[in-house]
Protein backbone atom coordinates (compact mmCIF):
# COMPACT_ATOMS: atom_id res chain seq x y z
CA UNK A 1 0.00 0.00 0.00
CA UNK A 2 1.20 3.40 -0.85
CA UNK A 3 0.98 6.63 1.09
CA UNK A 4 -1.85 7.77 -1.22
CA UNK A 5 -3.98 4.81 -0.05
CA UNK A 6 -3.46 5.72 3.61
CA UNK A 7 -4.32 9.31 2.81
CA UNK A 8 -7.67 8.24 1.27
CA UNK A 9 -8.47 5.90 4.18
CA UNK A 10 -7.60 8.43 6.89
CA UNK A 11 -10.46 10.15 8.67
CA UNK A 12 -10.47 13.52 10.31
CA UNK A 13 -11.30 14.19 13.96
CA UNK A 14 -14.67 15.65 12.92
CA UNK A 15 -15.58 12.47 11.04
CA UNK A 16 -14.52 10.37 14.04
CA UNK A 17 -16.71 12.49 16.37
CA UNK A 18 -19.74 12.12 14.09
CA UNK A 19 -19.22 8.36 13.88
CA UNK A 20 -18.87 8.08 17.68
CA UNK A 21 -22.06 10.11 18.20
CA UNK A 22 -23.89 7.85 15.75
CA UNK A 23 -22.67 4.73 17.55
CA UNK A 24 -23.67 6.22 20.91
CA UNK A 25 -27.15 6.99 19.64
CA UNK A 26 -27.45 3.51 18.19
CA UNK A 27 -26.48 1.97 21.54
CA UNK A 28 -29.05 4.11 23.40
CA UNK A 29 -31.80 3.23 20.89
CA UNK A 30 -31.03 -0.48 21.13
CA UNK A 31 -31.00 -0.28 24.94
CA UNK A 32 -34.44 1.39 24.92
CA UNK A 33 -35.86 -1.21 22.54
CA UNK A 34 -34.45 -3.99 24.74
CA UNK A 35 -35.92 -2.39 27.90
CA UNK A 36 -39.37 -2.11 26.34
CA UNK A 37 -39.32 -5.73 25.20
CA UNK A 38 -38.23 -6.94 28.66
CA UNK A 39 -40.95 -4.81 30.26
CA UNK A 40 -43.58 -6.25 27.94
CA UNK A 41 -42.48 -9.80 28.81
CA UNK A 42 -42.63 -9.04 32.53
CA UNK A 43 -46.09 -7.45 32.21
CA UNK A 44 -47.37 -10.46 30.28
CA UNK A 45 -46.19 -12.78 33.05
CA UNK A 46 -47.35 -10.67 36.03
CA UNK A 47 -50.71 -9.17 35.08
CA UNK A 48 -53.80 -11.32 34.80
CA UNK A 49 -55.71 -10.26 31.71
CA UNK A 50 -59.46 -10.87 32.07
CA UNK A 51 -61.03 -13.39 29.75
CA UNK A 52 -63.91 -12.30 27.48
CA UNK A 53 -66.40 -13.73 30.02
CA UNK A 54 -64.91 -11.55 32.77
CA UNK A 55 -65.17 -8.33 30.74
CA UNK A 56 -67.78 -5.77 31.85
CA UNK A 57 -71.14 -6.09 30.13
CA UNK A 58 -73.61 -3.35 29.20
CA UNK A 59 -76.66 -3.24 31.51
CA UNK A 60 -79.76 -4.92 30.14
CA UNK A 61 -81.61 -1.58 30.15
CA UNK A 62 -79.01 -0.01 27.86
CA UNK A 63 -76.29 2.49 28.64
CA UNK A 64 -76.57 4.46 31.86
CA UNK A 65 -77.22 8.16 31.33
CA UNK A 66 -76.19 10.98 33.64
CA UNK A 67 -78.59 12.18 36.27
CA UNK A 68 -78.98 15.85 37.12
CA UNK A 69 -80.28 16.96 40.49
CA UNK A 70 -79.94 19.98 42.72
CA UNK A 71 -78.21 19.16 46.01
CA UNK A 72 -78.28 21.16 49.24
CA UNK A 73 -75.96 20.86 52.24
CA UNK A 74 -76.85 18.47 55.02
CA UNK A 75 -77.11 20.01 58.49
CA UNK A 76 -74.66 18.52 60.99
CA UNK A 77 -76.18 20.01 64.16
CA UNK A 78 -78.02 17.58 66.41
CA UNK A 79 -81.56 18.52 67.50
CA UNK A 80 -80.92 18.09 71.23
CA UNK A 81 -77.65 20.07 71.24
CA UNK A 82 -75.30 17.12 71.80
CA UNK A 83 -72.54 16.38 69.34
CA UNK A 84 -73.15 13.90 66.53
CA UNK A 85 -71.16 10.69 66.45
CA UNK A 86 -69.66 9.47 63.14
CA UNK A 87 -72.13 6.58 62.88
CA UNK A 88 -75.03 9.08 63.04
CA UNK A 89 -73.90 10.99 59.93
CA UNK A 90 -74.66 9.42 56.58
CA UNK A 91 -71.94 9.19 53.89
CA UNK A 92 -72.92 12.08 51.64
CA UNK A 93 -72.54 15.62 52.96
CA UNK A 94 -75.49 16.77 50.86
CA UNK A 95 -79.06 15.72 50.22
CA UNK A 96 -81.50 16.13 47.37
CA UNK A 97 -82.91 19.65 47.41
CA UNK A 98 -86.61 20.40 47.71
CA UNK A 99 -86.50 22.80 44.75
CA UNK A 100 -85.20 20.92 41.68
CA UNK A 101 -85.38 23.87 39.28
CA UNK A 102 -81.97 25.02 38.05
CA UNK A 103 -80.76 28.41 39.18
CA UNK A 104 -80.42 30.74 36.22
CA UNK A 105 -78.33 33.85 35.84
CA UNK A 106 -80.31 37.03 36.08
CA UNK A 107 -78.87 39.98 34.11
CA UNK A 108 -77.51 42.69 36.41
CA UNK A 109 -77.61 40.52 39.50
CA UNK A 110 -73.94 39.60 39.70
CA UNK A 111 -70.53 40.25 38.25
CA UNK A 112 -67.38 38.18 38.41
CA UNK A 113 -64.54 39.28 40.65
CA UNK A 114 -62.37 41.71 38.71
CA UNK A 115 -64.71 41.85 35.74
CA UNK A 116 -65.60 45.49 36.30
CA UNK A 117 -69.25 44.61 36.70
CA UNK A 118 -71.45 46.33 39.28
CA UNK A 119 -71.81 43.23 41.46
CA UNK A 120 -74.99 42.77 43.44
CA UNK A 121 -77.24 45.77 42.81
Amino acid sequence: MSTATYDVLAITQHQLNVFAAFLGGLVVALALIWAVRVGMRVMDKDVHHPSPEEQPKMPEGGPVREELEVREPDEVVAEDGRRLMPYEIHQAGTRTGKDQSRKRWAPGSSGGFGSGGPGHV
